[in-house]
């Protein structure tokens, strides 16, 4: 399938969300396949107009993992434009633009998915971004506010008539947040009436789940929660699709995922200032995947357990290689330097 010039070799995609999706997490989902775009963390339109250094973090990526969209959130036309245009100059493949962010601290700004509650605004803003670049313009959006407000068809005939060349929904509203289950009847119907790709999101922890949301009418698939516990998810989704038998993942494969989490995230954010916390960032940033890796495994809840009360890196990885039974030195990194710091865009 094709984003306006992009093509993307699978319709599967990880969807951004905050704090988990970084680039080393980004990079090991896509080197097990079945991923044709990787979306980045939402990044601040006001942080890249003003050059701030924490909001370009999240915008980092690498080669690896293109086709690469990067996700800028904002309510002010100008401002997104010329956002749009920073994403294109550090290269991306796609601007994605959130409208679907549920969380109050982003609504508020006349943002994420408080801009579904001004349509002609929400739209206004689109084809400021589509005048600003060449790259694609997309956007994210919920099934509405609330179940009175569920404007998701509308706003995506707006927005596709202002310039977009994909829109994705996830089929709860704000107020559901990630509550109750996704309308999937809303999203194919939305995907039946536009004419540029539509992507589906919500409720897919299983490959079938999403070869089935595939086969409903949806041009692509976007999956975020379901990633976060089975990083295998869309490879398996593929194989579904594709008539294969679909791959098996070992306790071992899960557990040397980890460790080369670990590895990757050494050489994120580890400048001089930060290096007396770098090792306590790495073991919260496991933490936090943690609370989703550890769903469905037996004993998750003793693993989850152990990574949160660890006090060390050198502890996490030998929770790690005990809970998974790794033969191997839980000290010795697994991925070499030069696959670990791969140039930045």
């Amino acid at each position: 399938m094709k984003i306006g010039s992009v093509d993307l070799v699978s319709p599967f995609a990880i969807a951004p969300m905050a704090g988990m999706t970084d680039t080393a997490f980004r990079r090991l989902v896509k080197r097990h396949g079945g991923c044709g775009l990787v979306v980045t963390e939402m990044v601040s339109a006001e942080g890249l107009v003003r050059g701030i250094d924490r909001t370009l973090e999240y915008a980092e990526y690498t080669e690896e993992e293109r086709p690469i969209a990067i996700q800028i959130f904002g309510g002010d036309p100008e401002k997104m434009a010329v956002a749009a245009q920073i994403v294109e100059g550090r290269g991306a493949d796609i601007v994605d633009v959130n409208m679907g962010c549920p969380v109050p601290k982003i609504a508020k700004h006349n943002a994420g998915c408080s801009l579904m509650r001004e349509p002609q605004h929400a739209a206004g803003v689109i084809a400021a971004m589509t005048r600003a670049v060449k790259i694609p313009v997309t956007v994210k959006m919920r099934a509405g506010w609330n179940d009175d407000e569920r404007n998701a068809p509308m706003l995506a005939r707006l927005v596709e008539d202002a310039g977009a060349a994909a829109i994705a929904v996830h089929g709860r509203t704000a107020a559901q947040s990630y509550s109750g289950t996704a309308d999937w009847e809303l999203v194919a119907r939305i995907a039946s009436e536009r004419s540029i790709p539509v992507f589906g999101s919500g409720d897919c922890i299983e490959p079938a789940q999403i070869v089935e949301r595939l086969d409903a009418g949806v041009e692509g698939v976007l999956v975020g929660r379901g990633v976060l516990r089975n990083p295998w998810i869309l490879a398996q989704a593929a194989d579904l699709a594709a008539g294969r038998p679909v791959r098996g993942v070992t306790l071992d494969d899960r557990g040397r995922f980890l460790l080369d989490y670990i590895d990757l995230l050494m050489h994120e954010r580890a400048d001089e200032a930060r290096a007396v916390s770098h090792d306590r960032w790495i073991v919260n940033k496991l933490r936090a995947l943690g609370s989703w890796y550890t769903k469905g495994l037996e004993n998750g809840s003793r693993l989850r357990t152990s990574i949160n009360s660890v006090d060390s890196l050198a502890r996490l990885r030998e929770t790690i290689v005990e809970f998974f039974e790794i033969n191997g030195d839980p000290a010795a990194p697994r991925l070499s330097s030069e696959v670990g710091a791969l140039a930045r865009c």
